[in-house]
């Protein structure tokens, strides 16, 4: 008995060279250099001159003696009347009690615009690494309890007598230590900043 006819599909030879390479499009090469200039022209960008640098800094001392001024005249008001009455050259009370307590007012954030202003201040992304966020909330600090605290000390002294006069002064001298420190703090930061960056400005003149 004859077998039937084979139907086995055609021979193929096996491919033994390599697959085609898809070249890659010549405008992938001209989009990748144009994100790498992209990139270079940011890190320019983000990395400010020393003299930009200078100019903000400038700009940041003098909002922030705009800013605490109000309050540090009166601290300085209140120190100079209460001097004045110690010292007999001058003999109305009255008049630097009101003095005490309207300076003592004037710095909290509440009762002064500029230093509410100083609040939500925000400095300038130039001069982040001086970290100067500290000298706003020090500043913040200073007029609220410190130069509140000094100034209501000094009405205290103003309206008592023997013994309770003495007790304020105590307490007046401890919180003027406390208004110090907190000025050289400040300052140092300040400083810091004015030296790396050859800035004009000087920090606020903080009474104590």
């Amino acid at each position: 008995m004859q077998s039937p006819p084979r139907a086995d599909p055609p021979y193929v030879p096996i491919r033994h060279t390599a697959w085609p390479v898809r070249r890659t499009p010549r405008w992938w090469f001209a989009a990748g250099a144009a994100v790498v200039v992209a990139g270079v022209l940011v890190g320019i960008a983000v990395h400010p001159s020393k003299a930009q640098r200078a100019g903000d800094l400038n700009g940041f001392l003098t909002d922030m003696k705009t800013d605490i001024q109000s309050c540090a005249g009166g601290v300085r008001d209140s120190l100079t009347a209460l001097r004045a009455i110690t010292a007999a050259t001058e003999n109305d009370v009255h008049t630097a009690i009101g003095i005490a307590t309207y300076g003592a007012n004037n710095c909290s954030p509440a009762n002064n615009m500029l230093l509410d202003d100083l609040v939500g201040y925000q400095v300038q992304e130039s001069l982040s690494s001086f970290r100067l966020d500290r000298v706003v909330y020090g500043l913040v600090d200073w007029a609220t309890p410190d130069a509140w605290r000094v100034q209501n000390d000094v009405a205290a002294i103003l309206r008592a007598q023997g013994a309770a006069r003495a007790a304020a002064t105590t307490k007046l001298n401890s919180d003027l230590k406390v208004l110090d420190a907190q000025r050289a703090y400040l300052d140092k930061i300040m400083m810091a900043a004015i030296t790396a960056t050859g800035a004009s400005g000087r920090p606020p003149p903080l009474p104590g």
